[in-house]
């Protein structure tokens, strides 16, 4: 069984221009600190950046290169495809997704997943009223395939429907995730000014330079200074709303 992050990034960011290049801390870029962060998974056999064929994401292809992970590119809207070419090129049967605007996110929580893969084996693995931004999904590579079988558009931006909405998927929880992780006031991903605020202050508070930070310790950190969390969850209802506007089901005629 071979198990695969797929960072999920481009350059070509509305909101936030360039995003994954700004400077987040200490020279890294965000997509570089994630990165760094997405390693501390024990269990992944690859870390596998997914982005697109655009001439602007050469530079992430280098970035990948000049942190010894693979890299694949693909479709620039269908990231279900650009996920499914990943993981036949690199035999991957198992996939945690890390999106590549969660800087936060808990790579123990990655291999919670790919644990509970081995056990139950499941299609599609999320982790209802977690943290914003510290878990997005699992997924079977044979349901995804599936998937795109399925699927009726190439805008596949809030995929997760296609999972959970269609009936034909063994759908589970993350298992053994402790209760303090789910919380709804805090938000923990990169979309506008202000969450980038977030991340650089959470950061200047560790107690030592270049320290990782598991997610024990950024709570830590926010539940000691409550004013961090103000910075940018304001920015939460309106981050929702843009996901359920965008979230369309659409499926081919024999499959409606």
């Amino acid at each position: 069984m071979n198990k695969g992050v797929f960072i999920t990034v481009r350059t070509n960011s509305m909101r936030l221009p360039q995003k994954a290049l700004i400077d987040l801390s200490d020279g890294l870029t965000t997509i570089e600190y994630l990165i760094k962060r997405v390693k501390h998974s024990t269990k992944a056999d690859k870390i596998i950046l997914c982005t697109t064929n655009e001439i602007e994401d050469n530079v992430l292809v280098d970035i990948a290169i000049r942190n010894e992970i693979d890299y694949f590119r693909g479709s620039v809207e269908d990231k279900l495809q650009r996920w499914k070419g990943a993981s036949e090129k690199f035999n991957i049967d198992y996939i945690v997704t890390a999106d590549g605007d969660d800087l936060f996110c808990e790579p123990k929580l990655f291999d919670f997943a790919f644990d509970q893969f081995e056990k139950s084996s499941p299609d599609f693995i999320q982790c209802t009223g977690i943290i914003c931004g510290a878990f997005t999904y699992g997924i079977k590579a044979d349901a995804l395939k599936k998937v795109c079988q399925i699927k009726d558009s190439s805008e596949t931006e809030m995929m997760w429907v296609y999972f959970t909405d269609t009936g034909l998927f063994n759908v589970e929880e993350l298992k053994n995730v402790s209760s303090k992780y789910f919380r709804d006031d805090i938000r923990m991903t990169l979309d506008y000014p202000e969450d980038l605020e977030f991340f650089r202050s959470i950061i200047s508070k560790s107690e030592q330079d270049n320290k990782y930070l598991y997610l024990d310790d950024i709570l830590h950190i926010i539940d000691s200074n409550p004013e961090l969390k103000k910075i940018n969850y304001f920015r939460q209802k309106e981050f929702l709303l843009n996901q359920k506007i965008n979230n369309n089901l659409k499926l081919k005629k024999d499959y409606q």
